[in-house]
């Protein structure tokens, strides 16, 4: 029995490492491969939308000055126009990788939340209070909060803010009031440390188990040549990095 193709729209995600003194080749390379993987869609009954779809340049300043002068890359035969920011599963990701624009857009949700909390704070229980920060506030702060590590303290900060507006909301206190004694009475982390807590379980599970591999190929274990106390002790090995961008890497970022 003979079936027609579904023509399914689909948008396009892909990432190439360049060279800076020689952007010609990779965005060839680029441009090529979402050729091929247009025509494989088409062949397969799918329709590739690659108008809807941005290109993004990240880099250091010195790398994005180099590229400055791209307004726009081909991608599947489309001239995609070049962006400040992406956003990608629900992160908003920037030139510079300092994540400022997502710290703020979290920050908007969180406040728009805790505003309807304040309205009804006085009808509920301090531990219904607590869950609707945890699962309406800290939730959202928390969503791929690893990808913060290393992030300047101002778009910390953004974040910090928040959770200590909404410590404030739960137990019902003062404006002016200390913000740390709260934030212990509620057992809540503090921001940066909510970080380095996810990044810390993360690079447990992934020593534990050598998944996801993609992440495991990047963390190996120091060794040393003497034999002391020390060499026993299950240590990760810090690669060296030039720049405070390639330090946020996993690799770097993990030990």
């Amino acid at each position: 029995m003979a079936s027609d193709a579904i023509n399914t729209p689909m948008t396009l995600s892909s990432t190439i490492a360049m060279r800076v003194d020689n952007t010609a080749a990779g965005l060839s390379i680029l441009a090529a491969c979402t050729t091929d993987v247009k025509q494989w869609y088409m062949q397969n009954g799918l329709q590739l939308n690659p108008d809807n779809s941005e290109a993004l340049f990240m880099g250091t300043a010195t790398q994005l000055r180099a590229v400055s002068s791209l307004k726009s890359i081909s991608v599947a035969d489309v001239d995609l126009p070049v962006a400040d920011s992406m956003r990608v599963l629900g992160v908003t990701l920037d030139r510079r990788l300092t994540f400022d624009n997502h710290a703020s857009v979290v920050a908007r949700s969180c406040n728009y939340h805790a505003r309807a909390i304040r309205h009804i704070r006085h009808l509920l229980t301090l531990d219904l209070a607590q869950t609707l920060a945890r699962s309406l506030i800290l939730s959202r702060i928390d969503y791929c909060n690893s990808v913060l590590h290393g992030a300047p303290s101002s778009t910390i900060q953004k974040l910090q803010r928040v959770q200590n507006n909404a410590a404030r909301i739960v137990l019902q206190a003062p404006r002016r009031s200390d913000v740390n004694s709260l934030l212990h009475t509620l057992h809540w982390l503090l921001v940066e440390q909510r970080i380095n807590y996810k990044l810390a379980v993360l690079t447990f599970k992934i020593q534990q188990t050598s998944s996801p591999q993609y992440l495991n190929q990047h963390i190996s274990l120091r060794t040393s040549a003497h034999n002391n106390p020390s060499s026993s002790v299950p240590l990760l090995c810090v690669p060296f990095r030039r720049t405070s961008f390639a330090r946020r890497s996993s690799n770097t970022a993990a030990p």
